[in-house]
């Protein structure tokens, strides 16, 4: 992945989905990389502009990779992707996403900068700010640009997605009397 500005986007505020960012996972018994799938409003056209643009240029610094000549886009696979078309899914209605992953941690912070270190802060539903790079790919007759996962900064709490509920919602707190249940 090249360090190219030009290919890099620091996000507004997007939803966390389908997080891997604390340990790598295997999708389909691929190699293990951290991912995310980051659902970004329609009406974020600051973030979906710089994304198109990042895309474009990946394109350009990627000539090599697709023969020499800029291809044409609709042969491409691209990252920015329609919610509305491609999920069945309430959470990425009205949105775009992007699936960005990276065989390296990213680092995850705070509104203030600060590392975070509890895992349960930062899950799929939770609010974010992402830095990500696009890049060009040529691989097993595939030809497109993807999406690197830098860094994360958690903006807010969210809903959790997938199902997820918190303990305090499941239980009640048991006093020494209700233990004759377990006898």
């Amino acid at each position: 992945m090249a360090n190219n500005s030009k290919t890099k986007v620091v996000t507004g505020i997007v939803r966390l989905s389908f997080e891997h960012v604390w340990e790598p996972a295997s999708i389909k018994g691929s190699e293990p990389k951290y991912s995310a799938s980051l659902i970004i409003p329609k009406s974020d056209k600051k973030t979906v502009a710089e994304i198109e643009a990042a895309v474009e240029s990946a394109i350009t610094d990627g000539i090599g990779k697709f023969g020499g000549k800029k291809p044409d886009r609709a042969v491409l696979k691209l990252p920015l992707r329609d919610g509305d078309i491609e999920r069945e899914d309430d959470a990425y209605k009205d949105s775009f996403f992007v699936n960005a992953n990276s065989r390296t941690a990213p680092q995850i912070v705070d509104r203030a900068v600060r590392p975070i270190l509890d895992r349960n802060e930062v899950y799929s539903g939770c609010y974010i700010r992402a830095s990500l790079s696009f890049y060009a790919f040529n691989s097993n007759g595939s030809k497109g640009v993807a999406c690197g996962l830098n860094n994360i900064q958690k903006v807010k709490d969210g809903d959790p997605l997938g199902g997820r509920t918190n303990a305090v919602d499941d239980f009640t707190a048991l006093d020494g009397a209700d233990d004759d249940f377990l006898s």
